[in-house]
């Protein structure tokens, strides 16, 4: 591969915006073994969050792209790949990438903690409300002034 073409394909990689209209490959071998990729990603999506039972299953899915997209770019780097090896590779970043995209922007469900601030916000309803219907409200009002 030339040192042009190389560079060439390392800014695609690196450019804000490549994975905009990129699509998830649809499978992808990841350290010897092949991963659905986009099947995968989703399923986890479709659900919008991440209950706590599938969090470390994505964690580590995560994790494992990530590891691989580092590996695929080093071999762009250090020039050990022809040039349509580099155009493969460059691409399977890019939808790497997008997969990453995808699963980063789910949220975690914490049920505990969602619990506790609507209970919270509940008490806090409760309180308002007695002090309105017991008159405390008002007196605390024209006792301040």
């Amino acid at each position: 591969m030339q040192e042009y073409q190389r560079k060439q394909l390392l800014e695609r990689v690196g450019r804000d915006g490549s994975t905009v209209g990129a699509q998830i490959p649809d499978a992808i071998e990841i350290q010897g073994e092949e991963l659905d990729l986009r099947t995968f990603v989703f399923e986890i999506k479709r659900r919008e969050t991440v209950p706590p039972g599938e969090r470390e299953r994505v964690d580590q899915a995560k994790r494992n792209l990530r590891r691989e997209r580092v590996e695929r770019l080093a071999l762009i780097e250090d020039n050990q790949v022809s040039y349509e090896r580099g155009r493969e590779l460059a691409e399977s970043i890019i939808g790497i990438d997008r997969a990453l995209n995808a699963l980063d922007q789910l949220d975690p469900v914490d049920l505990e903690a969602e619990s506790k601030r609507k209970e919270a916000a509940d008490q806090k309803r409760w309180t308002t409300f007695l002090k309105k219907a017991l008159g405390h409200e008002d007196s605390n009002k024209r006792n301040r002034r």
